[in-house]
């Protein structure tokens, strides 16, 4: 009976020194080794909508002591061509990956396998429908928050009084969570004022109904917009939307846009990319979703004092 409880004893020690051993390679610090690499793959990576965060990411990359690596990507991928880059990544020898999803309900079952072999952090908008039933971490704005802004804003502008007033909403993004939500943050706010959705869109902006107002629920639906109420072709309509390129607020800054939610992309990727680290720090850390601020701009105070760094981070 002794015997067999020292053996037990012995085998559990060696087991214990294990799990410590392993544990310390995980956890270690790579002095004087390469530095963990981590791929960002966001749609249109080279758009002016992802400066900011592209700026927050190089600033964490060198706090962190990281390898930053923005995959090259077109104006939309879908989840199959997500994967082929995931795949391409891996084969680089990439520790980490922080990635939007492609729109659709393909996304998060096939990062849910990739996870398996290299930890995923998502930004922009959740995989899933909604941000509650995500089955990763993400990194995103106040999504329901931005739209209810959008459509608080335009109440103030008239004192409330918008009854029988046209509203028109483009959205390129209206399948994601994060489109979903800005749109239902909008809508809730309008909801017993009596003015009216006359469409909602993803396309075909100008082939469009005249409306009273336009509301853009992401950065390249208002650029989109503002291009063509430039160009006369809105019939008149004012808009308000979303978005943190120097195009958007250049519409601003014109009198195109009359109202600008800017989401703080600069700290999404900071704060992303910080997860990651401490996810690629210690293989026990549970990375953990992230909401991320807005500001309001309009044209009177585009360059108070205030937005100046806001500003700053959009040029970089």
């Amino acid at each position: 009976m002794k015997n067999s409880k020292r053996v037990f004893l012995f085998i559990e020690m060696i087991l214990g020194s294990m799990v410590v051993v392993l544990a310390s390679l995980m956890i270690r610090e790579k002095n004087g080794e390469d530095l963990d690499r981590v791929a960002v793959i966001v749609q249109n990576s080279n758009d002016n909508q992802w400066t900011a965060f592209q700026y927050g990411l190089k600033v964490a990359a060198e706090d962190k002591k990281l390898e930053l690596c923005m995959v090259s990507t077109g104006e939309k991928f879908t989840a199959d061509e997500l994967k082929t880059m995931i795949e391409q990544e891996m084969e680089k020898g990439t520790d980490g990956l922080i990635v939007q999803p492609a729109p659709g309900g393909e996304s998060e079952k096939m990062l849910k396998k990739m996870e398996k072999k290299i930890p995923i952090m998502l930004v922009e908008t959740a995989a899933s429908d909604t941000r509650e039933r995500s089955l990763f971490p993400v990194t995103e704005p106040k999504q329901y928050e931005m739209g209810a802004a959008l459509g608080e804003e335009l109440l103030k502008d008239y004192n409330g009084k918008i009854k029988d007033k046209t509203i028109g909403i483009f959205s390129e993004n209206q399948e994601t969570e994060a489109g979903k939500a800005r749109k239902k943050g909008f809508m809730d706010v309008l909801e017993e004022t009596g003015a009216r959705v006359v469409w909602s869109v993803s396309e075909n902006l100008q082939e469009q109904s005249k409306v009273d107002f336009v509301i853009a629920l992401d950065d390249s639906s208002l650029v989109r917009v503002g291009a063509a109420a430039a160009a006369n072709n809105l019939h008149g309509a004012l808009v308000y939307g979303i978005g943190e390129s120097t195009e958007a607020v250049y519409y601003l800054d014109t009198g195109i846009a009359v109202c600008l939610v800017v989401p703080d992309a600069f700290n999404m990727g900071y704060q992303s990319l910080t997860e990651m680290s401490e996810k690629l720090n210690s293989f026990f850390y549970t990375m953990q979703s992230q909401e991320i601020s807005y500001t309001v701009l309009r044209r009177d105070t585009l360059f108070s004092k205030e937005n100046q760094e806001l500003l700053f981070t959009m040029s970089q």
